[in-house]
């Protein structure tokens, strides 16, 4: 042999072919580790209907959230306008059960300001479409009301202020930046035509070839506005808009918190963050039941 050669290392290692008896099997199986922490649906505890009937305030909010959830899911209104009711003058019993008749869904919004400070906090019900809203108006005044419909529309507001705003001004592409760029000129294109009423038009990030800097590109040319939607179910999906026009950012997350689907879409509103029509009418069926067991009181 050439006392020169150098003795590359070898790929997979060496392992003697077993002979009668070599073979030990372990005593535990080891299985790979399941996704936990799925969401479900739970229907709220309810107190005993006298208890209930005793809160006159409450009950009479409840119907006029039934009131306002037959209107919106038969049409009567229409389509992307909502209802509110209000809840300034409550006593504080009345608000704590309807805290707890309406409970909790699957989607959770905020809108922020520059600084990261809440201005809004809106958690969705257990009944999809009937939605809590919380925060304050121009003026600091405290507001706190209920609003039916596919999603409150101090989000589309929002989100249509944030993308009228001015955005960074456009840099040469930095070093390592290969495929954003013609993302970024598909998505001028649909925002460009894009109309109230059309279909989203989405671009899955997920499924191209984009690099780390890509993607730092494509964030700091889209921006980030002050809306943040939560849409939990079998994982995560996190939403948020863009100061540019019709632009959203959509992550979707399995239970185990790693990127399953990384997206962006141009619409007004992604449809994961919205109650379908469908959804309002079971609401107003199971809204209807919580007032017809009250009443049996």
């Amino acid at each position: 042999m050439n006392p020169n050669y150098e003795v590359r290392p070898f790929p997979i290692p060496l392992v003697a072919a077993p002979g009668p008896g070599d073979l030990i099997e372990d005593e535990t199986l080891d299985y790979l580790s399941m996704p936990q922490g799925m969401a479900m649906f739970h229907p709220p505890r309810l107190p005993e209907p006298e208890e209930i009937a005793a809160c006159e305030g409450a009950v009479r909010v409840l119907q006029e959230v039934l009131d306002a959830l037959h209107r919106v899911s038969q049409n009567l209104a229409p389509k992307r306008q909502t209802m509110s009711v209000k809840l300034a003058g409550l006593q504080a019993a009345d608000v704590a059960l309807l805290n707890q008749v309406l409970g909790e869904g699957e989607v959770s919004a905020q809108i922020v300001r520059e600084d990261g400070a809440p201005i809004f906090q809106i958690q969705e019900s257990v009944f999809a479409g009937v939605w809590r809203v919380l925060g304050s108006d121009p003026s600091g005044a405290s507001l706190d009301y209920i609003e039916i419909g596919a999603v409150p529309e101090v989000l589309r507001e929002v989100a249509l202020a944030d993308g009228a705003s001015a955005v960074p001004a456009a840099l040469p592409a930095p070093p390592h930046v290969m495929n954003v760029p013609s993302v970024l000129v598909e998505l001028e294109d649909q925002r460009r035509v894009w109309r109230s009423g059309d279909l989203s038009h989405v671009v899955n990030l997920t499924l191209l070839p984009l690099t780390p800097e890509d993607i730092g590109y494509l964030d700091y040319r889209l921006g980030t506005g002050r809306v943040l939607i939560l849409s939990r179910g079998y994982g995560n999906c996190r939403i948020t808009n863009c100061c540019v026009p019709n632009t959203w950012r959509v992550v979707y997350y399995n239970s185990m918190d790693t990127v399953i689907l990384n997206s962006v879409e141009v619409t007004d509103m992604p449809d994961v963050a919205c109650a379908a029509p469908e959804d309002l009418l079971d609401s107003a069926e199971r809204v209807a039941e919580v007032l017809k067991w009250v009443r049996q009181a």
